[in-house]
């Protein structure tokens, strides 16, 4: 169950046009006469982190399950790896908001991490040989600690950071988060942020995040995509959050954030200048 939830592999046939990059091309989901949303197009390069924002029900979770191949949709799903082949086949890892599980249950991190790497029954299969990858994969997220702990036991934001392991073996070129810290206490965010931001950096893996916390997406995403039924606008933090399209859904929040990045950049232009990778072609 959990294999299937932390992994996809994507297959396409079309080419990227540049390298090291994801491209959604013209994405569509309907249920039935309902339109869930239509003409989607984003381009994700390798080591940028793209943030979905939009009110309840744009689509934007139903957009990631498109990418996962979970949901019938249009459009096509483009690749191009780190070395320039034009593979077409991204490895997915898959966060999502919630995992629903028996919180009284006596299973640990580490019998997740064995029930997703063997195919083998955990009872029926010693740990020992997979210990040190399971301590490599939670150190990575600042977890390592967390590994005999039950997962019942866990706080809301550790339980992310375990299922964030997870989905980083074997590393994806391709990292969805659907709304990853929804209930985390503002310490469990912060930590959240700064590992996803060092796993940009050293990974140059392409991250796509769902969030409602706008403040939090001009912080760190490199580019932002508002979604309505499809995309509404696109571009830096500065342009989306300043659009009146985005003032209009989200109202004051997105005017006091569109203020505060306008501040940031008039105070300090080194840091609302900081290098971003092209969000256009």
């Amino acid at each position: 169950m959990f294999k299937n939830i932390m992994h996809h592999r994507a297959s396409s046939s079309e080419d990227c046009a540049k390298l090291c990059c994801t491209r959604i091309e013209d994405f569509g989901v309907k249920v039935g006469r309902l339109t869930i949303f239509d003409h989607v197009n984003i381009h994700v390069h390798c080591g940028q982190l793209t943030a979905l924002i939009g009110p309840n029900g744009a689509g934007k979770s139903t957009l990631l399950k498109a990418i996962l191949g979970e949901v019938p949709h249009t459009g096509k799903l483009k690749y191009m790896d780190a070395k320039g082949r034009r593979t077409g086949h991204p490895l997915i890892g898959y966060v999502p908001q919630y995992l629903r599980f028996d919180v009284s249950a006596p299973t640990s991190v580490m019998d997740i991490f064995m029930a997703c790497l063997s195919d083998k029954p955990v009872w029926l299969w010693p740990g020992k040989s997979l210990r040190a990858r399971v301590e490599q994969n939670l150190q990575r997220v600042r977890a390592a600690h967390l590994i005999d702990r039950r997962l019942g036991a866990l706080s809301g934001g550790e339980l992310q950071r375990v299922l964030l392991a997870l989905a980083l073996d074997p590393m994806p070129d391709l990292l969805l988060l659907d709304e990853p810290v929804s209930g985390v206490d503002q310490n469990g965010l912060e930590l959240f942020y700064e590992i996803v931001a060092e796993l940009r950096e050293k990974e140059d893996m392409a991250i796509i995040l769902i969030s409602h916390d706008l403040n939090m997406v001009a912080r760190h995403a490199d580019q932002v995509v508002l979604m309505d039924k499809g995309v509404i606008s696109a571009g830096t933090p500065e342009e989306v959050f300043g659009d009146s399209r985005t003032q209009k859904i989200f109202g004051m929040l997105a005017g006091q954030t569109a203020a505060e990045l306008h501040q940031v950049e008039a105070a300090h232009p080194e840091e609302a200048g900081r290098p971003r990778r092209e969000v256009q072609d």
